[in-house]
């Protein structure tokens, strides 16, 4: 039998990876934050197009290297861009107590905001 040569995947990730980004923290979790991409948070109290800073950014890595808070990166925030307030998807949760006859079904759908990441910055100056 013979073997078709295989072809090395081609990585789509790889030039994302190369551009600037920052992992910040906010409601509680932390997020992989990139410009001009889009990501759910836990509902703000923001209007929509209105602009929210982000101080508490634990790492930032742009062309000239990584730089590591400990927390935090001084001086670094993330400015981010209210686009929509939604819902996320539906959870249910369902809870029975075997031959009790006791059974409970509840649902959730958690509030979120989406909001668009504008600029990555450093001491007021943008990197992204």
């Amino acid at each position: 039998m013979t073997q078709a040569p295989q072809k090395e995947p081609q990585s789509s990730q790889a030039s994302d990876t190369t551009g600037a980004y920052a992992i910040v923290e906010a409601s509680g979790q932390q997020f992989w934050l990139q410009p001009d991409r889009y990501v759910d948070l836990d509902r703000l109290s923001a209007d929509v197009d209105s602009t929210v800073t982000l101080e508490n950014v634990l790492l930032v890595k742009d062309a000239s290297g990584t730089t590591l808070g400990q927390p935090y990166v001084e001086g670094a925030t993330v400015e981010l861009k209210v686009m929509a307030h939604r819902r996320g998807q539906k959870i249910i949760v369902y809870k029975m107590r075997p031959k009790k006859k006791t059974r409970r079904k509840n649902g959730h759908r958690q509030e979120l905001t989406r909001v668009m990441v504008q600029a990555i910055k450093i001491g007021g100056k943008a990197i992204a």
